[in-house]
């Protein structure tokens, strides 16, 4: 478990100066941004025309209703990517990262909205924290009081925050369906027609591959996908110019928002019900602001506003100008539209564009479990961090396998773009409404703006969000209802981990042990305390935690120096190394007991390299020798034992003034197996070892370093705490089986005993999800009746 390694992401204070270096690598940084920002996107030409008019529209196919569709495009790309997430959305960034759960990060932070239970003032210090304007302007606004104070509206905007993570969700089912199943549907526009079976075989093949490639991670074929998304935006670009100058180059008149009002007084109702096939042209829009961290506002900026948007723009013209001259080839418009010789090259390109697009939503699908799973709404699932130099590619292959069978499931289900695409548009059309909702808070509460600006916004963004929105909600039936059903599934198993999460802690928060009882045990604790070190993992941030009462009234012995860890989340993007500890003392000196808070953020990856123990007993270290010379610290006989905290340095590599760390490397599993004076032990770690070649671990012994002027109390304590450490470190966990009380309702029992409990049997469990040593965990078992 170690702290996440200082990787440098490009998002973080960018110099307020153009300098020309500056430019040039928001420029390379643009570049790299076409292959895992765009490819949704610029791949919308293959399905909007057909989703448009397949349906009433195809009675309005004439060329003054095709140029209003033209017009309604050309006009929804400049309100939507281009003024509300270019202009507007991509400034509200929190520490570079974006997305819906940044929004709400950064609400969290400006007001008391959040609801993970183990927060502390000490998280109020974090650097990243402190991100954005001061909040003490308007600490005193009727709104965030009103807010703050009512839990129901708390709750009910982390529900909208989930409903947007869920929606996205859908989005990585729904895109990889119908971006491959577009591209091959070209094969049935050529000589030799394949039948609706063999396309449909070929896109499942695809899509197979697509998903088993994803252990490989993003980085391995990076480098490929900027060059194939710009060959293909050069590619519509040529081939839609082509067509507005060969075909109609009236279209260039459609440009005028006059020709909306005309498309809508023919149309009427049809027009309106078409609106869910225009929503498809920004589908994959919201990838521009949650892909924030890998990039800068800048090179996103630059990226949409001089490459894409004008070669969707002219893709869109050219193959209006085509369809006002063939309405006949609505169906297969973009690869009819396409000129014969160029059609393969096209196709090929098309294709591997759909697969590039599919991937990045793919990966965003990953981040946003991650993420959920910080805020304690998902059960813990494995996490690989799939590149050592881009931050924040994961891969989770569970997720990933139930991915591919829903995505297998919806392609072979409907086997129709237009049917799929009635799903895509309504879930991209959700996550934006839900975005421009969290926005508009943003613009009070962060960036101190009046309720008048953040109506204006929220009323004007809605309301054109909303007409789609309505026209998307009519193909419920056709369609439609499948993110609401994905929606629905993964909610209830958030809401239930949540539910039942929350409760366990607050059992654990109300049966403490009283500090009173411990202190009355004395030092020893009334019992035999034995040589090591005892880790007691809790979720608990103050207090100790009921399983140490529990433990210690069933064993006679505990281990001479404690540490209760708490690993937790804190509501920021990452913690650097050196904030990622708090360590204090609970009980006076002679006790041996302290804690340890370690946090991370919601895009932080806990890694281990076996170093998590060195680095825990350098900064227990440090804190001794701290809380010897700092006067705050120095009151040991003050009654508030515990509460005490201080951030502890943790970066690798840096010397510690307290103690001497000696390197070198071993095999095998645990530094404690290799000290343990145990006979038993080391043979049973020499047998764990031959079954286990591979793992190398380092082994380091720590000195006290010739200090004459050292404390002799301090000096004790820091020979104890090496001794312990040779002694042999132990891992003490709760193996905790939670239950409904008898007299709770039928519907708790349901969410209790059979969802929470058949989630937390089929998730990792805490000691593998922390990279606990299998050979060193001891196992409480305990019943929690909430």
């Amino acid at each position: 478990m170690e702290p996440e390694s200082g990787i440098s992401t490009p998002s973080r204070n960018p110099p307020p100066q153009l300098s020309w270096v500056n430019l040039s690598r928001n420029l390379i940084l643009a570049y790299q941004s076409l292959g895992v920002v765009y490819g949704d996107l610029s791949t919308s030409p293959l399905y909007v025309y057909t989703s448009t008019f397949i349906g009433k529209l195809q009675n309005h196919n004439n060329e003054e209703v095709i140029f209003g569709a033209f017009s309604l495009i050309f006009w929804t790309l400049t309100l939507i990517p281009l003024l509300k997430y270019v202009f507007i959305l991509l400034s509200a960034d929190d520490n570079g990262e974006g997305g819906t759960f940044a929004l709400y990060s950064l609400l969290c932070r400006h007001a008391k909205f959040s609801l993970l239970p183990n927060q502390q003032a000490a998280d109020e210090e974090l650097t990243a924290y402190k991100y954005g304007p001061s909040s003490q302007v308007v600490a005193s606004s009727p709104l965030k009081r009103f807010l703050e104070k009512h839990k129901r509206l708390r709750t009910a905007l982390l529900v909208v925050v989930l409903l947007g993570a869920c929606m996205v969700i859908g989005d990585g089912v729904l895109t990889p369906a119908i971006s491959v199943l577009s591209s091959v549907s070209g094969l049935q526009v050529t000589e030799e027609k394949l039948t609706d079976g063999e396309l449909l075989l070929l896109a499942c093949v695809i899509l197979v591959g697509l998903f088993a490639l994803q252990h490989c991670g993003t980085h391995r074929v990076a480098f490929l996908f900027a060059p194939i998304v710009i060959i293909w935006l050069i590619s519509i670009f040529a081939i839609g110019l082509y067509n507005t100058i060969h075909w109609n180059p009236a279209i260039v008149r459609a440009l005028s928002p006059h020709y909306i009002v005309k498309f809508f007084r023919e149309t009427g109702k049809d027009g309106w019900i078409s609106l869910g096939g225009i929503l498809l042209s920004i589908t994959g829009t919201e990838a521009m602001f949650a892909d924030l961290g890998h990039f800068t506002a800048l090179s996103i900026r630059l990226a949409f506003a001089f490459i894409i948007y004008p070669c969707l723009v002219v893709q869109y013209m050219g193959q209006a100008a085509f369809l006002s001259k063939h309405p006949h080839s609505i169906r297969y418009s973009f690869y009819d539209s396409i000129p014969e010789p160029v059609f393969w090259p096209v196709f090929v390109v098309a294709t591997l564009a759909t697969i590039v697009g599919s991937q990045a939503v793919i990966t965003a699908t990953f981040s946003i479990i991650k993420q959920c799973h910080a805020l304690g709404c998902f059960p813990r699932v494995k996490v690989v961090h799939t590149s050592k130099h881009i931050y924040g590619q994961i891969y989770i292959p569970e997720i990933n396998w139930i991915l591919m069978i829903l995505t297998l499931a919806i392609t072979i289900g409907f086997q129709d773009t237009t049917l799929i695409g009635n799903a895509y548009g309504l879930a991209c059309m959700m996550v934006m409404f839900i975005t421009t909702f969290l926005m508009a808070l943003v613009i009070v509460f962060v960036w101190q703006k009046s309720v008048v600006l953040a109506a204006v916004f929220l009323i004007f963004f809605w309301f054109i969000e909303g007409v789609y929105l309505s026209a998307a909600l009519i193909k419920v039936p056709q369609g439609g209802w499948v993110p609401f059903v994905l929606s629905f599934i993964f909610m209830i198993v958030m809401y239930v981990w949540h539910y039942g999460t929350r409760k366990k802690y607050n059992y654990d928060l109300h049966n403490k042990v009283s500090l009173k009882w411990l202190l009355g045990l004395g030092p020893s604790l009334g019992i035999v305390r034995v040589p090591g070190i005892g880790l007691i993992y809790s979720e608990l941030a103050t207090g100790v935690p009921a399983i140490f009462s529990h433990f210690v009234t069933n064993l006679p012995a505990f281990h001479k120096v404690l540490v209760f860890v708490c690993v937790k989340s804190v509501p920021v993007p990452s913690v650097s190394p050196e904030e990622r500890f708090l360590i204090g003392r609970i009980c006076p000196r002679p006790y041996r007991m302290y804690r340890c808070i370690v946090r991370y953020g919601y895009k932080d990856i806990q890694r281990d390299d076996g170093d998590f123990e060195n680095q825990l007993i350098q900064s227990i270290a440090e804190f001794i020798q701290m809380e010897a010379v700092e006067p705050q610290f120095s009151s040991s006989e003050s009654a508030s034992f515990d509460g005490r905290m201080a951030v502890i340095s943790t970066r690798t590599g840096q010397s510690s003034s307290s103690l001497i760390a000696n390197e070198q490397e071993v095999f095998g599993v645990s530094d404690s197996i290799q000290s343990s004076k145990s006979l038993t032990l080391q043979s049973i770690g020499s047998v764990y070892d031959d079954e286990n070649p591979q793992i190398r671990r380092r082994q380091v012994r720590f000195q006290l370093p010739s200090n004459p002027g050292m404390d002799p109390a301090v000096r004790e304590e820091l020979m104890d705490l090496i001794q312990a450490k040779e002694a042999g470190v132990a891992y003490i966990m709760g193996h905790s089986y939670v239950k409904a009380r008898r007299s709770s309702s039928y519907l708790k029992k349901l969410v209790i005993d059979m969802g929470y409990s058949f989630l937390r049997k089929n998730c990792r469990g805490p000691a593998v999800a922390l990279n606990i040593p299998h050979i060193s965990l001891i196992e409480v078992g305990m019943i929690y009746y909430v």
